[in-house]
């Protein structure tokens, strides 16, 4: 669970009782991921793309039922749904995966320093996530940026847990090889001759 689950599920629900200051605290605690996903679907359009998914978030909140869990998962079907639209429009594949530092973490407290050192990791990140299949990246960015659970993330992609499993799977231990770390477990990453 996210550390924000509890905090979200309540604001969907102050939400869904016409707090409009809840709203966007839903929107606070969802859009990092969700933009990032989107990026790694559509590019430089996800702002775009996100606007809709949110005005269709908006639009039917009166229907969703659930937790915070509930509502990050069900955000990011509606968000993936209108990528897929957005794409059928542009008549294009989706493109490789881009990662963004900024969704990775809460927005803190960063010297131009530490900023600057965080940009030029990115970029590689980005370099190293635009060459994994779409479905390993889809995963990845499922599971590490929006932070979906296993079951979650299959539901968003339409696709069975074990799938989507190994899916994220391989694209982190491709990830972790290209970065020349020894091997991906359920523990995370280890390198060689790193004890646990």
């Amino acid at each position: 669970m996210q550390a924000y689950d509890v905090e979200l599920g309540a604001a969907v629900a102050r939400a869904q009782d016409g707090d409009e200051a809840a709203f966007a605290v839903a929107y606070r605690i969802v859009q990092p991921g969700l933009l990032g996903y989107l990026r790694g679907i559509v590019g430089d359009d996800a702002e775009d793309v996100a606007s809709d998914a949110w005005l269709e978030i908006a639009r039917d909140l009166g229907r969703f039922k659930g937790d915070g869990p509930g509502f990050r998962g069900w955000s990011a079907t509606i968000a993936r749904h209108r990528a897929l639209d957005h794409l059928r429009r542009q008549k294009v594949r989706p493109r490789s995966a881009t990662l963004e530092q900024d969704v990775l973490e809460l927005p803190g407290p960063h010297s131009t320093h530490d900023q600057a050192l965080e940009s030029l990791s990115t970029e590689y990140a980005l370099e190293l996530v635009r060459g994994l299949p779409r479905d390993q990246a889809e995963a990845v960015l499922l599971r590490v940026v929006v932070g979906l659970d296993g079951p979650a993330a299959a539901r968003v992609l339409g696709k069975r847990p074990g799938a989507v499993r190994t899916a994220a799977y391989r694209g982190l231990k491709r990830l972790a090889q290209q970065l020349g770390v020894d091997s991906v477990t359920d523990d995370g990453p280890h390198t060689l001759g790193e004890s646990k």
